[in-house]
């Protein structure tokens, strides 16, 4: 006998998403978001994530240098640890993911992630 493969819906595997992400922002950008949203849309996934900034970070970022900095160190921080967060969600979504971006937000203090995947995501995949 085979183990029962468990389905979720679209917003239990959202839930599972941004679950994964607050561990990556906690373990490789250091420090855990406020809050973070995520949506599905067939083979989309859009994470917003509120909250990130640290206190330095939110002070160097008042003028044009520090912003550029900030949004620097930031990018460089997501592509030397894509792949892990690639591995998290791979657990979760499982298929492919064809390409993955972010850019950050130092006025609202948001992070979006966008990432493109192989399939589309339905309450029927999982």
């Amino acid at each position: 006998m085979s183990p029962k493969k468990v389905k979720y819906t679209k917003g239990q595997i959202e839930s599972q998403i941004s679950d994964a992400v607050s561990k990556f922002e906690k373990e490789y950008m250091g420090r855990g978001p406020r809050n973070i949203k995520t949506k599905i849309f067939q083979n989309h996934i859009l994470i917003v994530i509120d909250g990130f900034l640290t206190q330095s970070e939110q002070k160097l970022g008042v003028n044009e240098n520090g912003i550029k900095l900030i949004k620097e160190m930031r990018r460089t921080l997501f592509e030397h640890s894509r792949s892990y967060l690639k591995e998290l969600l791979k657990e979760i979504i499982h298929t492919e993911i064809v390409s993955m971006h972010s850019d950050v937000s130092t006025k609202s203090g948001e992070k979006v992630i966008v990432i493109t995947l192989e399939n589309s995501i339905d309450d029927e995949s999982n």
